[in-house]
């Protein structure tokens, strides 16, 4: 599953290039095909990595909606860059990805580890925060059956 831990990361790093540069959709794939090849080469798992790009995007506007909703103190524009796009990529997961692959809680742990890597003092309870407030919202599937 280490390749997965990398996947993340290279996807984080790829979307805090995007968005740093103003995110110009042509860009992206180009970014991305340059991380795989500097931070990943051989990776098993780059589809995965491609998933969580494609996922995150395809569902930008709705990930975004869902920060503002659930960090309602931090418009987005006032989030890091590097949090911001955690939190993309851990809602992504959370909310449309294929839960028999990545359960709710992995999708947050992994979040919380990609913030204490890359982000701030403070980037992992902040991660934690918002990703543990929308997971209680949807609540944990199949936990009453």
């Amino acid at each position: 599953m280490a390749n997965r831990h990398l996947s993340r990361s290279i996807a984080m790093q790829s979307f805090y290039e995007w968005d740093f540069k103003g995110k110009n959709s042509a860009q992206l794939k180009k970014i991305v095909k340059r991380n795989l090849e500097e931070f990943g080469p051989g990776l098993e798992e780059s589809d995965f990595v491609w998933q969580i790009i494609d996922g995150v995007v395809e569902h930008l506007s709705k990930l975004n909606e869902v920060i503002e909703k659930s960090a309602p103190e931090w418009p987005l524009e006032q989030i890091t860059i590097v949090d911001r796009n955690i939190l993309r990529i851990g809602l992504y997961e959370l909310l449309f990805g294929n839960r028999s692959e990545v359960p709710p809680k992995v999708a947050i742990n992994e979040a919380i580890e990609l913030a204490k890597t890359f982000g701030g003092e403070s980037s992992g309870r902040f991660i934690n925060g918002v990703l543990g407030t929308v997971y209680r919202e949807i609540g944990e599937p199949g936990k009453n059956e």
